[in-house]
C-alpha cells in the first residue's frame, strides 16, 4: 500500500493518475482529511492506510504569502512532513518526502549540488529548509527531492497562467533574468515511482537516504518558458501574445526569487538509475492537455 499526501495537487495528482494506470494498491489522501496543520488527521490517514511506502506531495506552496502566514507554512513544510517522517521511522517504511530549490539563494552560478549549502532568502524558502533537516535528523529511510518549477494542465502553476493571460492580454511581460528549469509534474511522478520501483526489487540501501535534485533537464528562463509554451500552443490554433522580456526588478514581489536556481540531477542518476527528460521535451503535451475545454478554467 502506498499513501499519497497532497492528492489535489499537481504532483499528487499526477502519481495517483499513475498509480491508478498501473493498478497498483494506493490511498491518496488531500484536505480535510489530512492536513499538517491538524496533526490528528496526519495519524489518522496513517493508521487507517497502513502503508509500506508514503510519498509526501503535500506543502504549503504560496511563496509570498508565507511571510505573513508563518505558522502555517511552518506546518505545511516542516513541522508536518517531520511527524509524517517520524510515523515512516516508528513503521520502518521508506518515505518520499518533496523540497524546492527555494532553499537556495540562486547567487551560485552554477547548477547546485545536494552538498551545496543552503540560504533560503524567504519563509518559504526557510520552512522547507528546516523540513528536510528535521527529517533527515531523524532515522527514518527518508529521501528528499528537491524540484522546481513545477507545472503541468492540473492546478495552479506558470504554464496555466500564461496561456489564461495570454488570452486576455496582447502583450505579457516576463522576467527574463531569473534561470532555472521547468518540471513537468507527471515527469517528476515517473522519477518518484521509477525510485520506489528500484526500492521494491533491491530493498532498502544506506545509500538511498538523503537528498537528491530532481528537475527537468536543461535550463531556460521564465521568459523563455513563456516563449516556448505560447510556440507549442500557436501549433494547436492558439492566437499567441507578444512576450516582452522584463527585469526582476520591473516585478518586485515581497519575496527575493533566487536568480539561478538550477539543480544538478546527477546524484538521482547515480543512485537510482534515473535521468529526468529535458524540460522542452515534455512541454508539448502538457499545453495541448491545457487547451483542452475542460482545462480552460
Amino acid at each position: 500500500m502506498i499513501l499519497v499526501t497532497g492528492a489535489s495537487g499537481q504532483l499528487g495528482h499526477a502519481l495517483a493518475k499513475r498509480l491508478a494506470a498501473r493498478g497498483a494498491t494506493f490511498t491518496a489522501v488531500q484536505r480535510p482529511d489530512f492536513d499538517f496543520e491538524k496533526a490528528e488527521t496526519v495519524a489518522s490517514c496513517f493508521e487507517n492506510a497502513k502503508p509500506s511506502l508514503v510519498i509526501n506531495a503535500a506543502a504549503y506552496t504560496a511563496v509570498d504569502k508565507a511571510e505573513t502566514d508563518q505558522e502555517a507554512a511552518k506546518a505545511g513544510n516542516h513541522t508536518g512532513p517531520l511527524a509524517l517522517a517520524k510515523l515512516c521511522e516508528a513503521a520502518d517504511i521508506p518515505f518520499i518526502h518533496v523540497s524546492t530549490d527555494y532553499v537556495f539563494d540562486g547567487d551560485k552560478g552554477a547548477p547546485y549540488l545536494e552538498s551545496d549549502p543552503t540560504s533560503p532568502t524567504g519563509v518559504y524558502g526557510a520552512t522547507k529548509r528546516d523540513g528536510e533537516e528535521a527529517i533527515l535528523a531523524t532515522n527514518a529511510k527518508a529521501i528528499i527531492l528537491r524540484t522546481a518549477w513545477v507545472y503541468s494542465a492540473h492546478g495552479k502553476n506558470f504554464a496555466r497562467t500564461m496561456i489564461n493571460a495570454g488570452r486576455k492580454m496582447p502583450i505579457l511581460r516576463v522576467v527574463a533574468d531569473q534561470r532555472g528549469t521547468p518540471t513537468a509534474a507527471g515527469d517528476l511522478a515517473d522519477a518518484i515511482l521509477a525510485i520506489a520501483d528500484k526500492i521494491s526489487a533491491t530493498g532498502w540501501r544506506p545509500e538511498y537516504r538523503g537528498i537528491f535534485h530532481a528537475t527537468g533537464g536543461g535550463e531556460t528562463t521564465w521568459h523563455g518558458f513563456a516563449t516556448a509554451i505560447f510556440e507549442d500552443a500557436a501549433k494547436q490554433g492558439y492566437q499567441p501574445p507578444e512576450v516582452q522580456p522584463i527585469a526582476t526588478a520591473d516585478w518586485p514581489t515581497p519575496t527575493r526569487r533566487p536568480p539561478d536556481s538550477r539543480l544538478d540531477g546527477g546524484k538521482l542518476t547515480k543512485v537510482f538509475g534515473v535521468t529526468m527528460p529535458a524540460w522542452r521535451q515534455s512541454l508539448h503535451d502538457v499545453v495541448k492537455d491545457l487547451l483542452k475545454p475542460e482545462n480552460t478554467a
